[in-house]
């Protein structure tokens, strides 16, 4: 019998316009002002983590349960429509009074995705959106993407403590994914290292992209990141000796097992000491399997690269999984990262996900990862 999953937080509507294939340009040459490009059909799915992980995670197979907020506007029944044909509608919550959250992604062939966002109905979702009767007999919490909800960081880290903590309080493992923040934004001033400080011992899994985490806890080497990167993804510049300061950091604030997302060059995994790890009898995991572990998986090469959008959450949904499933820590990333590599094959977040026996079968195949 499959463990319960919980997946909450932020839902929006994901708007893709899709690119000609063609050959890799620069962002600065594709997007200039003035310039008319001439696109294919836009794809509109939903988005966000509760979709993006949660789907995915239903198409695999798992009993999870999907919890998010939309507005009583036409995007909010689009999202209620969409979640519906999937069986995924019931603890969809609608507030009269906001709009429903939309992004507009940005996917050029061979570069990181750029995203245009309306936080909307996301900003007023907090922890009592959350039931305990949903979380009673549930396994794991999957929360994402407080940087672009509202009342996660507003007056610091307060609501997502009230959060987490009540699911401790059930027994319930938490799993949480971070989203990149606009400097110029509300969220941009919030203070993120002192926020992970005080959350960070009560999050079991721990799923930021590289990125991301180095923007809330360095700012100073992000930016030295950025320069060098010049233009380019910042992931295709790093090397391991770059991540493992930030590692280290990470952990030292509290973090068990952390997955971090390194773009197309792979993930970076690392987990805490025996004394650190905490309870995972719910999980039936074998905790020597899982502690001081430090490793890199190489991405997958996918058969085709038509849009990076969902492909992090979706390999977090294999990571979860496969962790529940009691597979040991290196094959849950090694899975995550054949997951995200299928994601990216297709426009949208869900139509390229795969069971974990078919990636395992790929995999088994001879499935080459890059260089």
């Amino acid at each position: 019998m499959e463990k319960k999953i919980v997946v909450a937080g932020h839902l929006c509507v994901d708007i893709t316009p899709v690119f000609p294939e063609g050959k890799k340009k620069p962002i600065a040459e594709l997007l200039t002002p003035g310039k008319l490009l001439q696109m294919k059909p836009a794809t509109v799915h939903t988005g966000g983590v509760v979709s993006n992980t949660g789907l995915a995670l239903k198409k695999m197979g798992a009993d999870v349960r999907l919890v998010g907020k939309v507005g009583d506007d036409a995007f909010g029944t689009m999202v209620r429509n969409m979640m519906k044909a999937h069986g995924a509608d019931g603890d969809i919550l609608i507030d009269p009074d906001d709009s429903t959250s939309y992004t507009i992604a940005l996917a050029p062939p061979g570069i990181d995705r750029i995203f245009l966002h309306n936080p909307g109905a996301n900003d007023s979702f907090d922890a009592d959106d959350v039931p305990d009767e949903l979380l009673e007999g549930a396994s794991v919490l999957h929360f994402g993407y407080p940087p672009i909800m509202k009342k996660f960081y507003e007056n610091g880290s307060g609501e997502l403590l009230k959060l987490l903590r009540r699911s401790k309080e059930h027994g319930v493992m938490v799993s949480m994914d971070m989203t990149s923040i606009d400097p110029d934004s509300e969220a941009g001033k919030a203070d993120w290292e002192q926020i992970l400080r005080d959350v960070l011992p009560y999050v079991d899994f721990f799923e930021p992209s590289v990125e991301e985490l180095c923007y809330m806890l360095d700012r100073p080497r992000y930016e030295e990141w950025t320069a060098r990167a010049a233009g380019r993804d910042v992931t295709e510049v790093l090397t391991l000796e770059d991540i493992r300061p930030l590692a280290q950091k990470t952990m030292d604030l509290g973090a068990r097992v952390m997955l971090l997302k390194c773009g197309v060059s792979g993930m970076y995994y690392r987990t805490a000491p025996e004394d650190r790890m905490g309870s995972y009898a719910g999980a039936g995991l074998e905790l020597g399997a899982w502690c001081r572990k430090e490793g890199f998986v190489k991405s997958f090469i996918p058969d085709r690269v038509r849009s990076g959008t969902g492909a992090g959450d979706t390999s977090i949904a294999a990571f979860l999984l496969a962790m529940l499933r009691g597979y040991p820590a290196e094959q849950c990333v090694r899975l995550a990262a054949a997951e995200g590599a299928s994601c990216v094959e297709e426009f949208d977040a869900l139509t390229g996900v795969r069971t974990l026996e078919e990636l395992e079968q790929k995999i088994r195949s001879g499935w080459k990862q890059r260089d």
